[in-house]
């Protein structure tokens, strides 16, 4: 007797699988972070391995995918090596029906900004749960601050409408520190009415340095689902 498998872990293996099949050989792939996109980064080695891949470099946006990478035999590269990349691959915590996103919940969004708007095709893979008729109804906002600015930074979002909570560690006393070495604001609004112009505000707001809005940025949603108890895979 087989042991059962979650239909929603199928779902993500099925979602994850899809997006890492569209990557061809001779590309750099911006390698995102998160549950799926560890998936994806796992099929990519696969197929690097079996050798129906050949000659990818991996741009990694966290310690987490950097990791991965290595473990699964993805050869990396910096910014600084690389012109453009061909292909970035990364989850969302919310898509609206722009396909603008909340990331973030991972506090890894300032580098997964950085390298997907420098990738000639974005692919977001998520399960539909993530996707909303407004960003902000579901998930908090992260905002990324240096830690000398916290109280400031927290006060001005306050002007603008947010409530702003610092991202507090698990299985860690105090909070998340980021990959840069910053704190992490979650901030709760009612309603983000134009994503464009609210990423603008909170980023120009003295000691920010990034916030998980990603506007304009996404080619492609590859959403799972399960239906009838099987994963299926569409285009948002």
């Amino acid at each position: 007797m087989t042991a059962s498998v979650d239909p929603i872990q199928l779902m993500k293996q099925e979602v994850a699988k899809a997006a890492a099949a569209r990557v061809h050989s001779g590309s750099i792939v911006g390698l995102g972070s998160g549950s799926t996109a560890a998936l994806m980064i796992q099929y990519l080695g696969d197929r690097l391995q079996s050798g129906e891949l050949k000659d990818i470099k991996g741009v990694p946006t966290s310690f987490q995918s950097s990791v991965l990478a290595k473990q699964y035999g993805i050869p990396l590269v910096t910014l600084d090596e690389i012109e453009y990349i061909d292909i970035a691959i990364d989850g969302a915590d919310e898509v609206d029906p722009q396909h603008n996103l909340i990331k973030g919940g991972g506090a890894a969004h300032t580098r997964e900004k950085i390298v997907d708007a420098l990738a000639k095709e974005f692919i977001v893979v998520v399960d539909s749960s993530k996707l909303v008729d407004r960003l902000g109804t579901t998930f908090k906002l992260p905002v990324e601050v240096i830690p000398m600015a916290i109280t400031p930074v927290a006060r001005a979002i306050e002007k603008l409408g947010g409530k702003p909570e610092l991202r507090m560690g698990v299985k860690k006393a105090g909070p998340v520190i980021t990959d840069q070495g910053n704190m992490v604001l979650d901030v709760k609004f009612d309603s983000i009415d134009n994503p464009a112009e609210m990423e603008k505000t909170i980023n120009n707001i003295p000691g920010v340095l990034e916030n998980g809005l990603f506007v304009g940025l996404t080619d492609l949603v590859l959403v799972g689902e399960v239906k009838d108890g099987q994963p299926i895979v569409r285009e948002a």
